[in-house]
């Protein structure tokens, strides 16, 4: 197989395992995968890993950045890129090719068939997958400039915060210091939401005016040099009541206490059910309507996922969010997130943003 550093190293590791699958070849056309596996970054391609060579397809406008970026054998299809893989597929005649059904339409599925007769697409679910829930060095160095870039994003937009501004103008205004301070885009649609619209875990930011005497939840994260990070503060704007004073304190309580259960060995439910011990304590268990956190790296959301029945174990060098949160329909929500690198001694939290409840 053709040498290309980290990126070869990954796509070795899945040729030697197509021998013990028995299968010639993976098909892989899931975008983040191709990336993971070759480093193309363009919109359009299909990756052919074999057992002994790995061959990248797209469009002449990927010519010249393919050929730049992937060691992989390249090839600019002038017809859709299927029938090119397709064709060489025939080509080599081989007879048994791992596809991933989660990523394989039924449009796709059947034109391979017809292509290929004497072909087995034999599904394959997860298997680059499983390869990047563990993070190299360089993996990590990347989303820790992310990290900090969401973090002083925030910094920056809060800055500008005046009352009474709308929801989204100040979703527009961390965007724009994310773009500002390096990321290429938002991980994810920003989320801004005041008043009872923080009790929508995932609430669009609105045209409504940010008022005073309330809280804000902020959910955002970065992506820079493809590698993503998320976070969540919520922040009081004006006076506070006492009683949402006592559930931040409350949710901080279970967001540190998910934090100290996170460590090599130990099943990703641990740190969920350390969140829920806390919430439960407070009585606020029914509140809590979603997991406690996911892993995360070239997209936002990735393996594993923390919530109450995983089984997967951390290991050292996944990242993962922990992100505990309240919310009460009709009065608001609160969610804190950070995150978190786990490491052989236990775990290091990336997100260098204070945690203390901020009031504007």
């Amino acid at each position: 197989m053709t040498s290309g550093g980290e990126y070869g190293g990954r796509r070795e590791t899945i040729a030697r395992g197509l021998a013990q699958l028995d299968m010639d070849a993976l098909l892989v056309s899931h975008l983040p995968n191709i990336r993971y596996l070759t480093g193309f970054t363009g919109s359009n391609a299909l990756l052919l890993v074999t057992r002994l060579d790995s061959f990248l397809f797209t469009d002449p406008r990927y010519d010249l950045q393919a050929r730049r970026e992937t060691s992989c054998r390249v090839t600019i299809a002038r017809h859709p890129i299927l029938a090119a893989a397709a064709k060489l597929i025939a080509r080599r005649r081989f007879r048994s090719v791992g596809v991933d059904p989660a990523r394989l339409t039924m449009a796709t599925h059947g034109f391979l068939k017809e292509k290929l007769p004497t072909c087995e697409l034999k599904p394959v679910a997860d298997l680059v997958e499983a390869l990047r829930m563990v993070k190299s060095g360089a993996e990590i160095d990347r989303i820790r400039r992310s990290v900090t870039t969401n973090s002083k994003a925030l910094a920056q937009a809060l800055r500008r915060f005046k009352p009474a501004m709308r929801e989204s103008d100040l979703a527009a205004e961390i965007d724009y210091q994310m773009r500002r301070l390096g990321a290429e885009q938002p991980s994810f649609e920003t989320i801004v939401a005041s008043g009872a619209r923080a009790a929508l875990p995932h609430a669009r930011p609105g045209n409504a005016a940010i008022e005073a005497n309330q809280l804000l939840l902020i959910d955002m994260g970065a992506t820079q040099d493809g590698y993503t990070s998320d976070m969540t503060r919520t922040v009081g704007v004006g006076r506070v009541p006492t009683e949402w004073r006592r559930r931040y304190q409350a949710v901080l309580e279970a967001q540190l206490a998910a934090i100290d259960a996170v460590r090599p060995g130990v099943p990703a439910s641990l740190p969920d059910r350390a969140a829920r011990g806390v919430l439960t304590r407070h009585g606020l268990e029914k509140t809590f309507t979603h997991s406690t956190g996911h892993g995360l790296g070239l997209e936002i959301h990735e393996a594993p996922r923390l919530g109450r029945k995983e089984k997967i174990r951390l290991q050292a060098g996944m990242v993962i969010t922990i992100e505990p949160g309240i919310y009460l329909e009709g009065k608001g929500g609160i969610r804190i997130e950070d995150t978190v690198l786990v490491t052989a001694g236990g775990c290091e939290v990336l997100t260098p943003t204070s945690k203390d409840l901020a009031v504007l």
